[in-house]
């Protein structure tokens, strides 16, 4: 316990060391979370009045991100697939980075939650009306929080194992490696069955709602670690290969098709049948008696998400500049098309034939761009802690002079020990292993 609690306290004093670009990123980061902690406190005294939520469309900006999030968490699992299930050694040593991922995702998928509710301290009153197993809100609690559970276990055994410089047992984490396969998949099916449950929302009523969050998410989320990676790669000593991020660029591609196949199949169904419940798809796409305020939002995402899976298809798109770009242009439309696109038509109109537009309030937008910052900030804590740890420059002083020698003097988490031999990813190579090529771009661990 004693070595566990010296553990956090380094990683706690590494999380505030850094180079300008890592202290300026984290500041800006920090200033954004305090104006949406502000903006929250306006909020919990005033209400959802400080938003643009109505009695007609009661869920907004907030479940848009949170249902954003849950998929880009569960994207998490299209980097642990190709490792534990095909193998596939480019990908094995970069598994514990999606999976920090997945963890920051899901605690910013519970914020939006609790502030969606508008008095979180009634709770409890959830709680007291545990309607198991009927209720899909209650189905959603349980895989959400049991996937966070899953994954910080996995990241923390392996972590500190690394940081122990010990083998870590096949026995206490392969299992729930394979559990939270399957349990990532179940995270946004069960999100997506909370819409298509609803009968009163025919706009929902699909049966590719599922299939389309899954294909959305398995593009969105590894194209943000694409542009992590990358980020990793050219600022620390971690080395990410071309041929990794190569195949993750193919993931993206197939997964990408298969979701604008869908909504192919989908707006096909909902506009040549033109059945009783086309009002809503015909207000997102075309505006419905004047009403058009979401007509620019979704056909921007249409053209961000074909011009990116166009980049994906050339050649060119192996380069880093066009892949980013690509990747940029699919997140962004990804989250339009599963925010703004999904939600708020399914209010519009109402069971009643009203049509009230919704516009996210200025409160809102701070509230929301504050829980995006804290995951931001969680996320860079988490990366900042954990590659000094899986190159070697953060060691248990005791089990390092065992393992290696002697340890060099005046090597401390403010100076990173060249000569460590790194042991990087989830299955924490053998001491024995030579030491891996060092990325010639390192200038300074941010």
């Amino acid at each position: 316990m004693i070595r566990y609690l010296n553990f956090l306290w380094r990683c706690f004093r590494l999380s505030f060391v850094g180079d300008w670009r890592y202290t300026l990123w984290m500041f800006v980061l920090t200033v954004a979370v305090l104006f949406g902690v502000n903006a929250y406190c306006k909020q919990f005294v005033l209400g959802l009045a400080t938003t643009g939520m109505t009695d007609q469309v009661s869920w907004g900006l907030y479940i848009a991100n949170f249902t954003y999030l849950v998929g880009m968490a569960a994207a998490a699992v299209m980097l642990v697939i190709p490792v534990y299930v095909y193998h596939n050694r480019e990908l094995h040593d970069l598994v514990i980075f999606g999976e920090l991922f997945a963890v920051s995702a899901i605690m910013m998928a519970l914020l939006f939650v609790t502030v969606d509710l508008g008095r979180p301290d009634r709770f409890h009153h959830l709680l007291l009306r545990f309607n198991f197993p009927i209720s899909m809100l209650t189905w959603d609690v349980i895989v959400l929080n049991g996937y966070l559970l899953l994954n910080l276990h996995i990241c923390g055994y392996l972590i500190y194992c690394a940081y122990r410089r010990r083998q870590p047992s096949r026995l206490f984490y392969i299992p729930f490696v394979f559990l939270a396969i399957v349990w990532a998949i179940s995270i946004h099916t069960v999100t997506a069955f909370l819409y298509s449950g609803l009968g009163g929302r025919p706009f929902w009523n699909s049966a590719v709602i599922a299939p389309r969050f899954l294909a959305s998410a398995f593009a969105a989320g590894p194209a943000f670690l694409v542009l992590t990676l990358q980020v990793i790669r050219s600022a620390t000593r971690y080395e990410v290969t071309d041929k990794a991020l190569l195949t993750l660029r193919n993931i993206i591609t197939v997964a990408m098709t298969i979701n604008m196949f869908l909504l192919g199949s989908e707006l096909f169904t909902e506009f040549y049948t033109h059945s009783a419940h086309v009002a809503s798809a015909q207000y997102l796409w075309f505006g419905l008696n004047g009403r058009h305020a979401l007509i620019p939002w979704i056909w921007t995402a249409l053209a961000m998400n074909s011009v990116a899976l166009v980049l994906l298809y050339l050649p060119a798109s192996r380069r880093p500049p066009i892949l980013n770009t690509a990747c940029v242009l699919l997140i962004v439309g990804v989250w339009i098309e599963k925010g703004m696109g999904l939600i708020v038509p399914a209010f519009i109109p109402s069971p009643l034939g009203e049509i009230v537009e919704y516009e996210p309030t200025l409160n809102e937008t701070l509230v929301s761009l504050g829980i995006w910052a804290f995951g931001l900030l969680l996320y860079s804590i988490l990366v900042r802690v954990t590659v000094p740890v899986l190159t070697g420059e953060l060691v248990d002083e005791d089990t390092a002079g065992n393992a290696f020698g002697p340890e060099r003097p005046g090597v401390s988490v403010h100076e990173p020990n060249r000569d460590a031999v790194p042991l990087g990813g989830p299955a924490l190579r053998a001491a024995s292993n030579p030491p891996r090529h060092l990325s010639p771009n390192w200038e300074s661990v941010p």
